[in-house]
């Protein structure tokens, strides 16, 4: 940096290129920082590597099969070695009118669940946040959360056994009114609203803990500012708790609306019948019957294929709309 011939420090060149080498080092490539992220936290990432190893093997490698809704798939020769029928399959799917029924039964039974099953843990929620009595407060918790630690198969026992024409007990009650028993069980018009109460009362009350875990994080201080206020219990429900667990709601009713087409199929499974199909046959069924009962597994596929592909949708439409109206979205 200077003109003396005596200088023996370092040459221009030299300094610009420490300045940039520091320079790299201070802000370093992103897949620098990435492997000083991997560095710092290896630890966290070697306890994640059992459910990556789960994921990918169990998730994303049985994807490769997605391939057979495209094929003419013979077991026999394999995924690989079945030819390309391109979407011939998914023709065949809506010219179906068992399809297309099984898809009608899905979305009404899910909006019919959404509607009426939705909003039943949020209320199951802010009613215990309001018991005072502890003692009755987990005890009406415990009842409630009950249901869902019990299988399916008994759950649709006791359904089966409760709407039974000769010892039921619903039916021994409307013969109090002299009411004729019903067979339930067998008459179409009965089976969605059975399926639905079935639901709420099985998974309300667990559900209910993920409101509860929300309104525990609402800061103590807005209640007690509340009561100097005057304001009453109902006023601190509505002007307070709601507002407070509102992007909890969202986040849940996102996750809901992605979930539309996923019926309980076990339960339609144990309580359905031939009688019944016209509405409680749904898009799971309807792939039960016709990939494991009747052999046709690119055909099951490709209708497998169509209910992700209608979440997937859903779930990015509800998240834009959320996102966009009122700032609260899951990613």
């Amino acid at each position: 940096m200077t003109n003396d011939p005596n200088f023996t420090g370092p040459k221009t060149e030299q300094l610009v290129f420490d300045a940039a080498e520091a320079q790299r080092k201070r802000h370093p490539s992103k897949v620098g920082r990435v492997i000083d992220h991997l560095k710092r936290e290896w630890q966290l990432y070697a306890m994640l590597l059992p459910t990556i190893i789960w994921l990918l093997v169990f998730l994303y490698k049985p994807m490769y099969g997605l391939q057979i809704a495209f094929k003419d798939y013979s077991i026999f020769r394999g995924v690989a070695g079945s030819a390309w029928i391109g979407l011939e399959h998914f023709e065949n799917l809506f010219n179906n009118d068992q399809f297309l029924r099984a898809l009608k039964n899905t979305i009404i039974m899910s909006a019919y669940g959404l509607l009426f099953g939705f909003p039943v843990p949020i209320f199951l929620a802010l009613m215990f946040n309001e018991v005072l009595n502890q003692t009755f407060k987990k005890s009406a918790q415990t009842i409630v959360y009950l249901p869902h630690f019990i299988s399916s198969v008994i759950i649709a026992g006791i359904v089966i056994t409760s709407f039974s024409p000769s010892a039921g007990i619903v039916n021994t009650m409307l013969g109090w009114f002299g009411i004729d028993a019903i067979y339930f069980l067998t008459k179409p018009e009965w089976f969605r609203p059975i399926f639905i109460g079935t639901g709420i009362w099985q998974e309300a009350g667990f559900q209910s803990i993920v409101y509860l875990a929300a309104i525990a994080g609402v800061s103590p201080t807005l209640y007690e500012s509340a009561v100097v206020d005057g304001a009453s219990r109902w006023q601190m429900m509505w002007k307070i708790t709601i507002p407070s667990i509102m992007a909890t709601i969202i986040i849940m009713l996102i996750i809901r609306i992605g979930n539309i087409l996923e019926i309980s199929f076990e339960m339609i499974i144990l309580l359905y019948q031939p009688a019944t199909y016209e509405t409680a046959d749904v898009v799971n069924t309807f792939i039960y019957r016709q990939g494991l009962q009747g052999g046709q597994y690119d055909f099951a596929a490709a209708a497998g294929l169509f209910n992700a592909v209608v979440a997937f949708i859903l779930v990015m439409t509800a998240n834009t709309i959320s996102k966009r109206y009122s700032r609260t979205s899951l990613w």
